[in-house]
């Protein structure tokens, strides 16, 4: 029985508003690993924003880019140095994408919040999330999401905090050590 290789990518999931963005880049300072933000990499591959994307292509069409995107993250990870990638909402509903996940060998965190706390942070910023529509329409698109964000390997609750206190708590929940040498080849 051989020792288990270390750690190599944590992937972020969670609904709208729950912090993946800002806990990702805190949680990737904290441990010297590389940030990706999947919807930011997909924004860049279309060279438009995800809100030009739904309102010119529909969600159809960025959920093909999504799927790209995922693709193309996992092949550069076998070379890449220790990532923590920042997925988007809607990034597990899609099935290739939960399977690629799954067998890329890293750890899944489900980012929550009470969905009033996630509609109190999307708010601001609503005609930049396609899918925020009204509160019984944000509230069933979080339902319909909420069995695959569950699948997580850990839950972290991000209500009241920053997202340095939420990134500490996934380092010490997981065991990562931001001085271990090994996750920085």
């Amino acid at each position: 029985m051989g020792a288990q290789p270390p750690l190599r990518i944590l992937f972020l999931t969670g609904f709208m508003g729950a912090g993946k963005t800002s806990v990702g880049r805190a949680l990737a300072a904290r441990l010297g690993w590389r940030f990706v933000d999947l919807d930011e990499r997909v924004e860049q591959q279309a060279g438009r924003r995800i809100t030009e994307i739904f309102r010119d292509s529909g969600e159809a069409e960025f959920r093909s880019a999504e799927i790209a995107a995922v693709h193309e993250l996992l092949q550069q990870q076998a070379t890449a140095h220790a990532t923590v990638a920042a997925l988007g909402g809607g990034t597990l509903t899609q099935p290739q994408n939960a399977e690629r996940l799954r067998q890329a060998g890293g750890i899944l965190v489900f980012l929550d919040a009470p969905l009033e706390v996630l509609r109190q942070r999307c708010q601001p910023m609503a005609s930049l999330r396609p899918l925020f529509g009204d509160e019984a329409a944000f509230q069933k698109l979080y339902e319909s999401r909420l069995a695959d964000y569950r699948r997580a390997s850990l839950r972290v609750n991000t209500a009241n905090r920053t997202p340095e206190e939420v990134a500490a708590e996934i380092a010490m929940a997981l065991n990562l050590n931001p001085t271990d040498e090994i996750y920085r080849r």
